[in-house]
């Protein structure tokens, strides 16, 4: 993933190689071991509240389920690899490993991308018509939507077994080995800004449409703190409650604004911390000299990285029910655990409840 500036060997060397520094490669590999551990980590815990806990799989979950899959194959296809290139400043997988762990480096990232953007439409679909929401928000239709999605993903991404292969770098003192690519840059670089707009810029545009209309009505309507509070200083609920823009003079009962925060903040993430990478791929396509130096490199995949281990703590943070989940999980926190029985039951009454009133004002064409 790293090695996007590097062309065929030619029979000249390339002058002197200079080792990594000491410095350098305690650093990053330290960085990168511990970024990789926790990240494999919370993302199994992710999968297995989810696959083992009944009243997490719900379709929003069942997206971040697939999210954890693809970060799971970013962090071991990429990061792993990533801790043995700083040591040894040499590839050391061989041919097969070189086009299997590029392939499922693209695979993850292309993935998480795709579960992002259907993680966005189904919230937008939630919040802004809850009516067609009971339809098309089911658990049986994400499943399907994330089956399409890792099809998809891995057909495009076939391309990279026949774009990558091990080179031999020739240098003055030594000879390196490499995991690059088998065609030159000029042929290449328009697949990694196909990549760049599809799997990047057009999701991000997209969520931010789609969570653009989602604060427009979440701010013009904002939401019960409690959706069990039948009663408002002494008024009915259902008088005092703010009208919906999507069901004209409807309550909105209860809509989960903490799901929707807490998955903003997963796109707004994913938006800057995969910026510094996207962005010195555009800049070294346009520079007859590539800028590769090692520190900045290493930033890059840091934030990469970073990307995606932070996901399970922004879940435990933002969460209750995932907080509870991990809690249950590690068999700690046994005292005041979190009635799932009873959410659950609150939440499908008052969408339910929500949704019918909905459908008590819709105006009847004759």
């Amino acid at each position: 993933m790293e090695n996007f500036t590097t062309s065929p060997a030619t029979n000249s060397t390339l002058g002197k190689w200079t080792d990594y520094s000491i410095q350098y490669k305690v650093i990053s590999s330290l960085l990168l071991f511990v970024i990789c551990a926790l990240g494999i980590v919370g993302n199994v815990m992710v999968i297995l509240v989810v696959l083992t806990t009944k009243h997490m799989r719900t379709p929003t979950n069942c997206y971040l389920v697939s999210l954890a899959v693809a970060d799971l194959m970013v962090l071991t296809a990429a990061g792993l690899p990533s801790i043995t290139d700083s040591i040894f400043g040499s590839w050391m997988f061989g041919h097969h490993g070189c086009l299997c762990i590029t392939y499922f480096q693209y695979l993850g990232i292309n993935a998480s991308s795709c579960s992002i953007t259907a993680f966005t439409i189904e919230r937008y679909i939630a919040i802004c018509h809850p009516i067609k929401a009971q339809f098309l928000c089911t658990l049986s239709r994400a499943k399907r939507i994330i089956l399409f999605v890792w099809a998809f993903t891995s057909l495009y991404c076939v391309m990279w077994f026949y774009l990558s292969d091990i080179q031999e770098l020739v240098y003055d003192n030594v000879t390196i080995i490499t995991c690059g690519y088998r065609v030159p840059r000029k042929f290449y670089l328009p697949i990694y800004f196909f990549d760049f707009g599809v799997f990047f810029v057009l999701p991000l545009l997209l969520s931010a449409v789609l969570y653009a209309l989602i604060a427009r009505i979440l701010i013009l309507n904002p939401l019960p703190s409690d959706p069990k509070d039948k009663k408002k200083g002494g008024h009915d609920l259902h008088r005092d409650l703010p009208q919906t823009g999507g069901c004209r003079g409807t309550p909105l009962i209860f809509v989960p604004l903490q799901v929707t925060k807490m998955l903003a903040v997963v796109v707004v993430l994913f938006a800057t911390l995969w910026m510094p990478y996207r962005t010195l791929v555009v800049v070294n396509s346009v520079l007859d000299q590539a800028y590769l130096e090692s520190w900045f490199l290493l930033f890059c995949r840091i934030c990469i990285y970073l990307n995606s281990a932070i996901n399970p703590v922004i879940y435990n943070a933002m969460s209750q029910k995932f907080r509870a989940a991990f809690r249950k999980i590690c068999h700690c926190g046994t005292k005041g655990e979190y009635n799932w029985a009873a959410a659950a039951e609150d939440e499908t009454l008052a969408f339910i409840h929500y949704t019918m009133l909905c459908l008590m004002v819709v105006p009847v064409h004759m």
